[in-house]
């Protein structure tokens, strides 16, 4: 199954329209991994339409005592393929999160002036509700260009702030399009008053040069997966959103009903906090030390070793947008038991690529990791369905919209 059909070819780029794409969250040197669902989107989408990125780095970020300079070593520019990606420099003032759309606005401004002379765009495009959208509607204004607004999953705690969901309300309901990707999201864009026919559903897509199944059984033996045991794998940032630890409390119930489960985590700390002390706490207290590996952060074709060899891949979170390594791990063949979060439910569709249970209730997602492990899956269907939604799909539907929303601009300008 491996290649994506036109993987790696040149295809006719359209000049008719230019995108620009505004997100903070991008691939950088020293987070290679950071945003690469972004980055993919408007790699695919470079490809069909002119579209250059804007993806501004803050000069200091961080979060209590702890401080950053992610600027350092970042180029000002960039090229990733046929797309190119600017990296401005904007003011981020920790702890002061209702400002931080009008600090990017401010900031892009001055820059998107000068951009203009070499890249007149006709659309913003930006990512995530906050603070990107909030600034691309003052941008929008400032430049007289429409904008869409893709909603990823973290607007709903940016929500709990006041400030914040009215900014992010204004913004949604002035967008020519807003696009979820996940249906929840674009419920939740229609709760704000994003009116219900210029809100749509475009999820991410896989990468199958990389997410494709490997040879199991050869692939087990070389990561040291013992037969005989239920191998289950977590993957992503070690963070408490994401759950490993969730799984890990319920390995001792899982041998106790006789399933021999084994816990592979994949993935190091992240942004939003470390879940390694809860997770060394848990395996100290049940005595999990021969149950649990921690591999680290992996590289993504080491991941899909991981995900072709398990057994079931596991996903505890708290709170998801479209969670990519679910598709990636379904892509590789792997059955999944997963939380009802974000766009579980669309990635797992039936019972025949997997279970879902509901979030934060461990007594459900017991029961649904005993009956998945227990079941028969068809490894080639779960890959083959996954695999169907190919990132040149999604870039195909993104655009397919970005035109309708210049096509009506144009028929509604005075002649």
């Amino acid at each position: 199954m491996g290649r994506e059909p036109g993987q790696g070819r040149q295809t006719d780029v359209t000049q008719r329209w230019r995108i620009l794409s505004v997100s903070t969250v991008f691939p950088r040197p020293a987070e290679p991994s950071f945003g690469i669902f972004v980055a993919r989107r408007l790699e695919a989408l470079s490809r069909r339409v002119a579209v250059q990125a804007a993806a501004p780095v803050p000069w200091v970020e961080g979060s209590g005592w702890h401080v950053r300079l992610p600027a350092r070593g970042v180029p000002r520019r960039e090229q990733r393929g046929e797309l190119v990606v600017h990296h401005p420099r904007w003011l981020y003032p920790p702890g002061a999160g209702a400002l931080h759309a009008w600090c990017l606005a401010a900031s892009l401004a001055p820059f998107l002036g000068r951009l203009r002379a070499e890249f007149d765009f006709d659309l913003i495009d930006a990512h995530f509700g906050y603070p990107e959208g909030a600034a691309a509607l003052r941008l929008a204004r400032r430049f007289a260009r429409p904008f869409a607004v893709t909603l990823r999953g973290n607007e709903p705690a940016h929500a709990a702030s006041p400030a914040k969901r009215r900014q992010m309300a204004e913004a949604l309901q002035r967008a020519s399009a807003v696009i979820g990707v996940s249906r929840a999201l674009r419920d939740f864009a229609i709760s704000l008053g994003a009116p219900p026919a210029r809100c749509a559903v475009i999820g991410n897509g896989v990468d199958t040069s990389v997410f494709y199944p490997r040879p199991r059984q050869e692939t087990r033996a070389r990561l040291g997966m013992q037969e005989g045991r239920i191998h289950l794998l977590s993957a992503g940032y070690l963070i408490p959103r994401k759950g490993h630890h969730r799984l890990a409390a319920l390995l001792p119930a899982l041998h106790a009903a006789g399933v021999p489960a084994d816990l592979w985590i994949v993935g190091g700390p992240g942004r939003e906090g470390d879940a390694r002390p809860e997770l060394d706490r848990i395996i100290a207290e049940h005595g999990l030390e021969r149950c649990v590996h921690r591999v680290g952060p992996a590289a993504p074709d080491v991941l899909a070793a991981y995900m072709s060899a398990c057994d079931l891949f596991c996903l505890a979170s708290s709170r998801e947008g479209w969670p990519n390594v679910v598709h990636e791990a379904m892509a590789c063949g792997a059955p999944v038991v997963a939380t009802r979060v974000g766009a579980v439910e669309d990635l797992v569709p039936g019972p025949e690529f997997g279970r879902i249970a509901p979030p934060d209730e461990p007594e459900a997602l017991l029961a649904a990791l005993i009956e998945a492990s227990r079941a028969r899956f068809d490894r080639e269907r779960v890959a083959r369905h996954a695999a169907s939604r190919s990132w040149e799909r999604v870039a195909q539907e993104t655009a397919d919209l970005f035109e309708s929303i210049l096509e009506s601009s144009v028929s509604r300008s005075p002649e």
